[in-house]
């Protein structure tokens, strides 16, 4: 009986352990950065998911050594990852980068941003094939 509460309460904190990484990148492999990637964005609002992704490719443009790059971001949690893209756009800034001339600070950018990927949203236009009325298909019945 002891060995049996012994046994669960090491299974119980393993899993807690297991679940706590729900919020870091796992960046053992391209597949599972691009796996939690995804799980992390959909639990985000949209200014801080914008945020996210514009930080993500910011790093993955810098890093372009895959195995350097998983390494960059293994473990790393969105504020984090946030943080790193903060860090290299004042870097990129100070550094006269024609990219980011338009842009005031991070905020400014990180706002345009959201703006566009709205009008991208909004400027979806219809199918032209939607607007005729759908083909008939009429099915001659015969007996069998």
């Amino acid at each position: 009986m002891k060995k049996a509460s012994t046994v669960l309460v090491f299974l119980i904190c393993a899993f807690l352990a297991g679940c706590n990484k729900s919020n870091q990148i796992n960046g053992s492999s391209l597949k599972t950065v691009n796996r939690s990637i995804s799980q992390i964005k959909e639990k985000l609002p949209l200014d801080q998911r914008i945020e996210f992704e514009v930080s993500f490719w910011t790093l993955r443009d810098e890093i372009r050594n895959n195995k350097e790059f998983l390494d960059a971001i293994d473990g790393k949690t969105p504020e984090q990852l946030v943080e790193a893209g903060k860090e290299l756009f004042a870097k990129r800034k100070a550094a006269g980068s024609k990219d980011y001339e338009k842009y005031s600070n991070w905020d400014q950018m990180i706002s345009q941003y959201s703006q566009e990927r709205i009008d991208q949203n909004r400027k979806k236009t219809p199918d032209q094939r939607d607007k005729n009325p759908p083909a008939r298909v009429d099915y001659k019945m015969h007996s069998m």
